[in-house]
């Protein structure tokens, strides 16, 4: 579907279905998203309080360490994973559960993502994921960005007596960003259109998502070449300086960055590229990677998100079940 005579950029960092080995090599692709929390969002491990870390950004006088909040790699591939799945049923009518023993591992999603050895005595093989997630930081400090909230849970009489009030795990707030890249390696060009069409379309992540977790995925950019792109550490601390660099925020220092009421999406996605770009072509250091262009990012998009997706799915399904066939 996606031959590389239509589309020679995409050869770098890719392979075609029939070159699929169980044997790893260097081809890589980064996606480089920009999520954007639409409603409140719960992102913790213990079930309270969200996940915190504490970073060094800026230099010199303007040196500052802050506590950005968290969303683990494991919030983000989870949420991906069942949407991935979600999309085989309604698209192929595969049958695929998320149960850690009970994964077909004969299907798009299991081949790409990974899969533990199954409960079946037929299937003892684990195939490793060839999707790579990083924890991904807010750029602004958990001040700005979480929230903590109670309730009161009375009853329904007309008359009651006073009640504790119930603590609500901390929130994090609809605005709050998080640069991120997902990455992957020697997959196909119909499994990098499979994972872009998760991306743009999975909308909820975190706990509670019924009613928490709305997020936007822009998707800003995509690089293929023979390592992996930069770290979301790396993408975050480089926004923060550009933003406080800005002509556009008003704000003079790193302090002014992290503890802004808001940033804007657009802003900060075209910062973020600027960034990734910059570690790509650094004189010292750079990385062998190639932005692929947007017109072709455009048509792996249109594929992922339209009617084709079903048609990408099955070409690519023969192939990979002969990749897992190569244990044989």
């Amino acid at each position: 579907m996606f031959d590389y005579d239509t589309y020679p950029e995409l050869e770098r960092g890719t392979v075609s279905r029939d070159e699929m080995t169980i044997a790893p090599e260097n081809n890589f692709t980064n996606v480089l998203v920009l999520r954007e929390l639409e409603s409140h969002a719960v992102f913790t491990t213990d079930g309270q309080s969200a996940d915190l870390a504490n970073v060094a950004v800026g230099s010199g006088d303007d040196r500052e360490t802050y506590s950005p909040g968290l969303m683990f790699m494991r919030k983000q591939t989870g949420s991906d994973r069942r949407f991935g799945k979600s999309l085989q049923r309604d698209l192929l009518g595969t049958e695929c559960t998320m149960q850690v023993n009970g994964m077909c591992q004969d299907c798009v999603e299991c081949i790409l993502y990974g899969s533990a050895a199954s409960d079946d005595a037929d299937k003892q093989l684990s195939v490793t994921s060839r999707v790579m997630y990083d924890t991904a930081y807010t750029l602004r400090d958990a001040t700005a960005v979480i929230d903590e909230k109670f309730q009161n849970a009375p009853g329904d009489d007309y008359a009651k007596t006073a009640e504790a009030t119930i603590r609500e795990p901390d929130f994090f707030e609809p605005g709050t960003l998080f640069p991120s890249v997902v990455t992957l390696r020697d997959a196909t060009p119909e499994e990098l259109a499979f994972v872009l069409g998760i991306t743009a379309k999975n909308k909820r992540y975190g706990a509670a998502t019924s009613r928490l977790g709305r997020v936007k995925n822009h998707v800003l950019g995509v690089y293929t070449g023979s390592e992996e792109g930069p770290a979301n550490l790396g993408l975050t601390r480089d926004v923060v300086t550009r933003l406080r660099d800005s002509d556009e925020t008003g704000g003079d220092s790193i302090q002014d960055v992290i503890t802004a009421a808001a940033h804007d999406p657009e802003l900060v996605g075209d910062l973020l590229r600027e960034a990734f770009d910059d570690r790509v072509d650094a004189e010292r250091g750079g990385l062998d990677l190639e932005r692929v262009p947007d017109e072709t990012v455009d048509d792996l998009l249109e594929a992922a998100t339209g009617d084709s997706l079903a048609d990408v799915l099955e070409t690519q399904l023969d192939a990979s079940r002969a990749f897992l066939e190569q244990t044989d």
